[in-house]
């Protein structure tokens, strides 16, 4: 439930990042806010998005999610 952004190998051009969007749009909760070569950063509104899950769309569209960060939002703003 936040900003997440994802680190993500083996993507080097502009279908990489066309690939990775599509795989995240399909996903229930995840809302994408922008997907660069190496990175996508994603809202995640529900608990039905789950890391797991975000990292196994990503690995069937042919990638791997080394890392994340995640940054979650409140009523008294954002909080890293």
């Amino acid at each position: 439930m936040g900003i997440e952004t994802l680190t993500i190998e083996g993507m080097s051009c502009g279908h990489c990042i066309k690939a990775v969007t599509m795989a995240l749009q399909d996903l229930p909760g995840v809302t994408v806010k922008d997907v660069r070569v190496g990175q996508a950063v994603i809202d995640t509104e529900s608990a039905v998005a789950t890391p797991p899950l975000i990292a196994a769309a990503i690995a069937e569209a042919g990638f791997t999610v080394v890392g994340s960060h995640a940054r979650v939002t409140g009523s008294h703003g954002d909080r890293d």
